[in-house]
């Protein structure tokens, strides 16, 4: 009876960042995931399984609840999808570890029998039986699995948390083998994971950064302020300047919301242009990112960008009278990159080309929860 209340409590949690994310009160990738993961851990820690495959259902019950409240941001999905693959990981070590042991007491069968061993005291991997007492549908005590498991479930949900945490360090350890001296960077749009990238080169490095504002949002003038008070030499341009001024760049870095299964992602509206200028002057398009916002999905509805769009006022709006009724304005958030466009994915696990996305996502996540 005590069960019901602490299962009601944690499924509100999820019902109020569904809620959280149908009004956008949650925006981010890193948030979002941030989010999505105390939520799972909130859920697993109340929730009541006598096997694996009752655990998997109830998470995978509330990844498709908070994916549907926000299909447009990936990290939601990709959270629930990492945490399964952990879980299923340390299911099977709990749940199988005993068998190894069998394996080697087995191998030193013989040598204990020239050793004239007692047979009968072969019997003590049994031990081991009692010691991982985690034992699927235990009829004699129902709760016993969870139990055993969850001190470790809560272990690798806090590995997946520390990885979000220091994700911006991860990545930007390296900055320094990326980004030269007298470099000139361009970037757009407001990243966490660019800026931490580029502060973090500018400790060993004197470069130069040019920033398009990325219209409509205009999200660039935060960035130029953010990089200029840490003393990089920054200039703010605006969009319409990129390709002009590609010439005298040496890189291109640019952050991404999603990378998708084929190696290409979806970028802040603009990063297309700023993509597509750079192939054309042969400079080199890194992207910097969280290997959280890697997805097992692909881009099947757009050949330009995502299906996300903003307020169309925003980039025509009615004071400009007749015009508004003459043209359809489309203002997307994302642009979508294809994977030739780039060179490397700098994430918080190394360096990546584009065509080993795939094998990454073999690694990080399991087949069957690419469709939660």
């Amino acid at each position: 009876m005590v069960s019901e209340p602490r299962s009601a409590a944690a499924h509100r949690s999820v019902e109020i960042l569904a809620s959280k994310l149908r009004r956008r009160q949650v925006v981010g990738s890193r948030a979002t995931a941030l989010e999505t993961l105390l939520v799972l851990r909130q859920i697993i820690s109340k929730a009541r399984f006598s096997n694996l495959e009752q655990l998997v259902a109830i998470l995978r019950d509330v990844g498709r609840r908070l994916v549907d409240a926000q299909p447009k941001e990936h990290s939601v999905g990709n959270t629930v999808r990492k945490v399964l693959h952990h879980i299923r990981e340390e299911s099977h070590a709990a749940t199988r570890g005993a068998e190894p042991a069998k394996t080697t007491t087995t191998s030193f069968s013989i040598s204990k029998f020239v050793l004239q061993g007692q047979p009968r005291k072969q019997v003590a991997p049994q031990k081991s039986e009692a010691r991982g007492t985690l034992r699927e549908n235990d009829p004699d005590d129902p709760d016993s699995f969870a139990r055993g498991l969850k001190p470790v479930l809560m272990e690798a949900i806090q590995d997946v948390l520390d990885e979000l945490e220091t994700v911006y360090d991860n990545i930007s350890k390296n900055a320094k083998d990326h980004i030269h001296s007298d470099e000139i960077i361009l970037t757009l749009g407001m990243s966490k994971t660019v800026e931490n990238f580029l502060k973090a080169a500018a400790h060993v490095r004197n470069f130069s950064v040019i920033v398009a504002e990325t219209a409509p949002s205009y999200d660039g003038q935060e960035m130029a302020k953010s990089l200029s008070s840490s003393g990089i030499s920054t200039f703010l341009v605006p969009d319409s300047s990129i390709f002009a001024l590609m010439s005298r760049v040496n890189k291109v870095i640019l952050g991404a919301h999603v990378i998708l299964a084929n190696g290409g992602m979806f970028a802040i509206s603009g990063s297309l242009m700023a993509a597509t200028a750079a192939r054309a002057h042969s400079t080199p398009v890194v992207v910097c990112a969280g290997q959280f916002k890697l997805t097992p999905l692909w881009n099947l509805y757009h050949e330009y960008g995502a299906l996300d769009f903003g307020n169309p006022s925003d980039v025509l709006g009615f004071e400009n009278g007749d015009l508004v009724d003459k043209v359809d304005v489309v203002n997307p958030y994302y642009d979508y990159v294809q994977p030739e466009l780039i060179v490397a994915y700098i994430t918080n696990d190394g360096d990546h080309p584009p065509s080993s996305i795939y094998r990454l996502l073999k690694e990080t996540y399991d087949d069957e929860d690419n469709e939660l």
